[in-house]
């Protein structure tokens, strides 16, 4: 039998082949001529849920008045289900709507593309909210560009002028480092919130508005809608209203507050008129009949209007480019600072008791202690006198003396750190642990004592013996480099023994000592309260919409272990410090007789900075019922800078 001729198979299968795409081609072209308005009113595909953000409760202060509040924002919106039933998709409404901006018709139109799909535009351009709302294109329009889209909305179809709700905090920067500040929650805090949070959801990032952010933010509500095929809104189903979230009743005076941040922010310049970098600073006011945080302040510090409406590159790079000195470092709980001479209120009760009160001392220009010699602060030495004149000129060498002899009587080298008095005096009055404020990022401090010493020195031991070898070749300075280069060889072979130089120290609070102004104002208020200190706080109920308040749980009192007699001439001794002693001259003028107030000025040294200024208060001495903390990084002496800051914030509290 004859065999097919293989051409004619070949051709036999181009005919079928072109029979089916015929027909392929014929299908297509009914349904785009014919199916096109079945397509176009095509059956609901899905439906979906928009979840709408509630309004954010008020953080107010102890008066009422608003510290954070919600304002009314006008921004410009287009739908995309508009658009896309338009002639020309839209494209005229886009240029339209580019000129009345003054943006380009190619960035709306990137706007408009959902984050994440395929050939979207990259964040920010593109957007991030649910793809069943109107895209929101531009934020804070002002009342004449929305007046003038409205009147004209025949040329700009799809486009609409809404009121959004946003956080305004109030006109001056005030109290941002306290206050915090929101941002759109990331995918981490969205998949860890229970579904409590959405995206686009604004959350606190800091301060209260992080602490309370789920008392502040309440219930999002619900839009459920049908959309077509297209993802175009056709109904809404089913409407469940957002809850808002309560106001946050807060400690904090706005009078007190304002000035605080002006005494601080005026105390600063003048140091830096004098040449003094004074690069940094905190102040805070305690109130001690219950704890509460009257002011908070930090320099630097920085406008929270940066994070509304989503912050420039420019703005974050200058808020978060140097963490040493970033103005969002809340410096009265976070601020790390060697305590100098206010720490002496902890050491005089830690080394006297009762009987040894009128026993004279020894106020020297310098001891020799072990190896090394101690010098007074500007050398100056005093003779023979008390103790209460050792506080009032705080007179170092009287306490490097009394450190030496504790430091002996709790074992030496072989001492422990339960038998040394300073260490449980100052345990016992709050520092080494954070104070519990209701505030994130708390810092504990630091009390460098016989364990804490042998744990570091392991830490750091082999960095320690290596730069015992090599030294410090980097250091253009040689006498810098023979300094860290002997100090490098000491702490490789020894680092872990606690001398009598460390006790010395620790009594003036230097060395590794580290403190934050909350902590030392707990202090103060330990020893203003005869050993009662209440926990301190911000917060202190919550206040629904319809007016409804619920008081905040309050932490009981705390006792810190003070003889009585003790504490009495202690109490007398800082009110000489003002009258006659290191801050006599910061209150020259002022009325104490009016308002007594009794504090310690300190003058920290750190390695390679200029001194630290410090003074620590309360008022009125007899029966008081401030604390004040004052601090100046590279501020000079604590009389000349902090003590003059304390003054102003003083003068405020009299008349309150």
């Amino acid at each position: 039998m004859r065999r097919p001729d293989p051409h004619v198979r070949l051709l036999a299968v181009f005919a079928v082949l072109a029979v089916l795409f015929s027909g392929l081609v014929g299908r297509l072209g009914q349904m785009q001529l014919t199916d096109a308005a079945a397509v176009t009113a095509a059956p609901v595909t899905a439906e979906q849920v928009v979840h709408v953000p509630a309004p954010r409760g008020r953080i107010l202060d102890r008066n009422g008045i608003p510290l954070a509040d919600n304002a009314v924002r006008l921004d410009v919106t287009v739908d995309r289900g508009v658009l896309a039933d338009l002639d020309d998709g839209g494209r005229s409404s886009l240029r339209a709507l580019a000129e009345t901006l003054g943006t380009t018709p190619d960035a709306l139109a990137d706007r408009l593309t959902l984050c994440g799909a395929p050939d979207a535009a990259p964040p920010p351009r593109c957007w991030s909210g649910s793809a069943y709302v109107p895209v929101t294109v531009a934020e804070g329009v002002s009342p004449r560009l929305a007046l003038g889209l409205g009147e004209r909305a025949e040329r700009y179809p799809g486009v609409e002028v809404v009121r959004s709700a946003v956080r305004r905090d109030r006109d001056e920067a005030f109290a941002p480092q306290t206050i915090g500040y929101l941002t759109p929650a990331d995918a981490e805090t969205v998949a860890s919130s229970d579904g409590r949070v959405h995206d686009g959801d604004l959350v606190g990032r800091a301060g209260l508005e992080l602490e309370y952010d789920v008392v502040l933010r309440g219930e999002a509500g619900r839009n459920e809608v049908r959309v077509d095929a297209r993802g175009v809104v056709t109904e809404t189903v089913r409407t469940v209203d957002p809850v808002p979230g309560d106001d946050l009743v807060t400690t904090l005076d706005a009078t007190v507050q304002r000035r605080t941040q002006a005494a601080l922010a005026r105390g600063t310049a003048q140091a830096r008129s004098r040449g003094l970098p004074a690069d940094e600073a905190a102040a805070v006011v305690v109130d001690l009949r219950d704890g509460g945080i009257l002011a908070s302040a930090s320099v630097p510090t920085y406008d929270p209007s940066v994070w509304t409406g989503g912050i420039s590159q420019d703005d974050y790079d200058r808020l978060t480019r140097a963490p040493e000195s970033s103005p969002l470092t809340d410096r009265v709980i976070a601020g790390l600072y060697p305590p100098a001479s206010t720490f002496k209120v902890v050491s005089l009760p830690a080394a006297i008791g009762p009987d040894e009160l009128d026993e004279p001392v020894e106020c020297a220009s310098s001891v020799r202690i072990g190896d090394r010699t101690f010098r007074n602060f500007e050398s100056r030495a005093y003779g023979t006198i008390s103790w209460r004149r050792a506080m009032s000129v705080s007179c170092d060498t009287v306490f490097y003396t009394a450190a030496e002899r504790i430091w002996r009587t709790a074992g030496g080298l072989d001492g422990d750190d339960a038998k040394d008095p300073i260490l449980r005096t100052a345990t016992d009055m709050g520092l080494g642990e954070p104070t519990g404020v209701d505030l994130p990022g708390e810092g504990s401090g630091r009390l460098p004592g016989r364990a804490w010493k042998r744990d570091f020195w392991e830490a750091t031991k082999g960095e320690s013996c290596r730069r015992a070898r090599t030294g410090f070749p980097e250091e253009t300075n040689r006498s810098r480099a023979a300094y860290l280069t002997a100090v490098a060889k000491e702490s490789c072979e020894s680092g872990y023994q606690f001398r009598p130089g460390d006790s010395v120290n620790l009594s003036i609070g230097q060395g590794d000592t580290l403190v934050t102004p909350l902590q030392m104002a707990q202090v103060y208020a330990a020893i203003a309260g005869d050993g009662t200190v209440r926990p301190p706080r911000l917060a202190t109920a919550t206040q629904s919409v319809t007016g409804e308040r619920a008081d905040l749980p309050t932490a009981a009192p705390r006792t810190v272990r003070l003889d009585p007699t003790v504490n009495r001439y202690l109490r007398t001794a800082l009110e000489d410090v003002v009258t006659e002693g290191t801050a006599a001259g910061a209150f020259r003028g002022f009325d104490l007789e009016a308002w007594p107030v009794a504090g310690k000025t300190g003058t920290a040294e750190v390695f390679g900075r200029q001194d630290t200024a410090w003074f620590v208060s309360y008022a009125p001495a007899e029966r008081p019922r401030y604390a004040v903390a004052v601090v100046v990084g590279q501020g000079g002496t604590g009389g000349s800078t902090a003590a003059g800051i304390a003054r102003s914030i003083h003068e405020v509290l009299a008349r309150l």
